[in-house]
């Protein structure tokens, strides 16, 4: 398998395609707008939700996006790790959304 793509959270594409593979807590208290959500045991089950295309992949701190890109690169997807996660996003002060009311944030 080839070697996973990676970029550091403070170089995110602004027209990336983002899979954000945190759990739903995470997701509801801050997370990039636009993205799409699906925790990562969820992932093998709801292939048909993944748009076509290369996909950055990201979670807090950047280990379980780490596996669900490899293990979708093994399957055929174009995959970016999202290194540092939304704990680095967050830090370079990027936008974040929340759906709990609250100001957003990385829990």
């Amino acid at each position: 398998m080839p070697e996973l793509p990676a970029v550091p959270a403070a170089a995110l594409p602004s027209d990336a395609q983002v899979l954000d593979v945190r759990e739903d807590d995470e997701w509801e208290a801050g997370h990039l707008a636009g993205a799409l959500h699906i925790p990562l045991a969820q992932v093998p089950q709801r292939l048909a939700e993944l748009p076509a295309g290369q996909l950055h992949v990201v979670c807090r701190g950047g280990g379980r996006s780490q596996r669900a890109a490899e293990w979708l690169q093994g399957h055929g997807y174009d995959t970016v790790n999202v290194e540092g996660g939304m704990g680095a996003w967050a830090a370079s002060g990027g936008a974040m959304v929340s759906e709990n009311g609250r100001e957003p944030e990385v829990i």
